[in-house]
């Protein structure tokens, strides 16, 4: 049997990406140790083209940290603040070189009860694209995440680059959607969160599909909602409806808001909601330490929510469940 002849014996083969490798067609023949050789190259394809298909390249929750850029003058009242406002603690803040070209920037890590925090105040002009990735995820293999990240339709805008910890990218998503991968050299043990905080993304209905179906491949997760009459109100406008897609993965929660951008200010700014027990008295916690409440509580899909402006200007979306 020769290699056409043995190729068109077998049934077609798909990766979880799409890509096919074996043509249609074909009886199978008598000469099974041609078709056994056939299959397993047709298998070490499928596992060079799509890598670890459905592997999850998450860690957990606690290590999916926001992305929070503040003037340094305001650095060290933003993390009073936040730790005021959520309770937890700071690592000691040092002076660093987190980009892959030359800059200089405070920096230190804070950990709360409802999510973690990356906070940088830099001395110097920012390094493009930094500032516009939204969150840092912690993976467990930075090039096998990279990999599966590609063939998920992510774009690699900053590749890999050594940090004083270990290494580091930027991937951008359809819709323009950014987030930083990141892994240690050694592994980081932050403490469980009490509750899991929801990466707030905007996008366009016209990138909407693809991000939602990309993205939740690369995770390995899972679409758990798929309002397609959403409340306006939670994102600004009252007595309209959207669509909202909150998604599970090992990397924690996002939610998905499919609007038109015509959003009054601060809806689009707020990158994480963060759930607490008590909405109201966070919220006295939170101004009692220099933050303002923008958007005024509300109630509507089973929690109330405000937005609040920290120090510093970050934006966050607080909620508790509604009682």
């Amino acid at each position: 049997m020769d290699p056409q002849t043995a190729a068109q014996t077998i049934m077609p083969m798909h990766c979880r990406c799409g890509k096919k490798f074996v043509a249609d067609g074909g009886a199978l023949g008598t000469e099974t140790k041609m078709r056994a050789m056939v299959l397993a190259l047709a298998g070490v394809l499928l596992a060079v083209a799509c890598p670890r298909a459905g592997a999850a390249p998450g860690v957990g929750p606690q290590y999916e940290s926001t992305h929070v850029y503040v003037p340094p003058e305001e650095f060290d009242r933003f993390v009073t603040s936040f730790l005021a406002t959520f309770g937890g603690s700071a690592s000691k803040k040092s002076v660093a070189t987190v980009t892959p070209t030359p800059s200089r920037t405070f920096s230190q890590l804070v950990l709360t009860p409802v999510g973690t925090l990356s906070v940088f105040g830099y001395e110097t002009p920012i390094p493009y694209p930094f500032g516009a990735e939204r969150t840092g995820y912690l993976v467990t293999d930075l090039d096998a995440a990279i990999q599966s990240a590609r063939a998920h339709g992510a774009a690699v805008v900053v590749a890999p680059f050594a940090d004083a910890i270990g290494r580091d990218a930027v991937i951008a998503w359809p819709g323009g959607v950014m987030m930083q991968l990141y892994w240690h050299k050694v592994a980081p043990d932050y403490p469980p969160l009490r509750t899991t905080p929801e990466n707030r993304v905007y996008v366009s209905p016209d990138s909407a599909t693809a991000f939602i179906r990309d993205f939740t491949g690369f995770a390995a997760g899972k679409v758990v909602d798929d309002d397609r009459q959403a409340p306006g109100i939670e994102i600004g406008r009252p007595g309209e409806t959207y669509r909202r897609v909150r998604i599970q993965s090992k990397f924690g929660r996002m939610t998905v808001l499919v609007t038109d951008g015509h959003l009054p200010y601060p809806y689009g700014r707020e990158l994480t909601g963060y759930e607490v027990a008590n909405l109201d008295v966070t919220l006295a916690k939170a101004e009692a330490a220099g933050a303002i409440t923008f958007i005024e509580p509300y109630t509507e899909g089973g929690r109330r929510a405000a937005v609040v402006r920290f120090p510093g200007g970050y934006i966050a979306e607080i909620h508790a469940k509604a009682q």
